[in-house]
């Protein structure tokens, strides 16, 4: 059995959804690492850092297809459009939005908010996939689960202060891009080389990144190989996790996959326990777990025609 025969079981989709977020919850506590290392604290700084990233991720995938196909990953001219702006979309605005975005609000605040992208890659799959990936009411009873849950792992630092609104206008527009991401990724997939779609992608996106970092006055000194450690394993992390997430939007619906991406909160917290020493073991955390695994079964229970 290859490869493309395995990732279309469904069985594969939930794995292979679970390990993407939980690769992505490592980026919780090693981003703060690589803040501490690299001595970055502004704004500017954290987008390029962030653009280097992913800029180095798309890169890595560049070289993984070299070594899988023994050639260059390659795109079609009628394709350069539309892979730029799942760039722009999912990498660039996503990731602007949410660095820009949290320094004007709450980490809390920050991690409920992206949650949201979850529920609106459902509601938006059924707009655009209506054969596909109906909107049953247990889909919309397992993303309200969901979010609960994911306001339980924060519930004791959660804002609602007048001065965090605009901060959380500009995270809610990140949950936004990354949704759009999403649709954007199923729409463009279809008879498409996922690595190629994801190296470019990740790629240009990154590269807009560090230009706009740069702009605001960005400066990263790479003196700690610490610092340098910490962005190869962040890199290799996005290039991994992208690509077989783009892979399994090709094959699987939307809403599928995408409410996994409620448990890159739990996947953080755990991660900060074991990288950073936090202390997460209280019922909200245990309470949290159940719920958000309760909205993933419930969206993805089949629903009797």
């Amino acid at each position: 059995m290859d490869s493309q025969s395995i990732i279309k079981k469904r069985w594969a989709a939930y794995l292979g959804a679970i390990i993407c977020v939980a690769l992505w919850g490592t980026a919780f506590p090693v981003i703060k690492l690589g803040y501490k290392a690299l001595a970055i604290e502004s704004t500017g700084s954290k987008l390029l850092f962030a653009g280097e990233r992913f800029a180095l991720a798309g890169i890595l995938v560049f070289l993984f297809g070299l070594i899988i196909y023994r050639k260059p990953l390659v795109i079609k001219r009628k394709d350069i459009l539309p892979v730029a702006l799942l760039g722009f979309v999912q990498t660039t605005l996503q990731y602007l939005f949410a660095y820009v975005g949290v320094g004007l609000t709450t980490a809390t605040n920050t991690s409920i908010l992206t949650g949201t992208v979850s529920i609106i890659s459902v509601v938006a799959a059924a707009v655009f996939f209506r054969d596909t990936d109906r909107l049953t009411p247990l889909k919309i009873i397992g993303c309200i689960a969901g979010l609960v849950g994911i306001v339980f792992v924060n519930i004791k630092d959660f804002s609602l202060g007048t001065a965090t609104l605009l901060g959380d206008f500009i995270v809610l527009l990140s949950a936004f891009s990354g949704a759009g991401g999403n649709i954007i990724t199923k729409k463009i997939s279809t008879g498409k080389n996922p690595a190629a779609v994801t190296a470019y992608q990740l790629f240009g996106g990154g590269l807009l990144l560090i230009i706009i970092g740069a702009v605001m006055g960005g400066h990263i000194s790479y003196s700690s190989l610490k610092g340098v450690v910490i962005l190869i394993w962040l890199s290799a992390v996005s290039s991994v996790s992208f690509l077989l997430w783009t892979a399994l939007l090709k094959y699987h619906p939307v809403s599928r996959i995408t409410i996994f991406t409620m448990l890159v909160p739990v996947f953080g917290t755990l991660w900060s326990w074991i990288l950073l020493g936090e202390n997460i073991f209280n019922i909200g955390n245990l309470v949290s777990l159940v719920l958000i695994a309760a909205g993933i079964v419930l969206v993805n229970i089949r629903s009797n025609k």
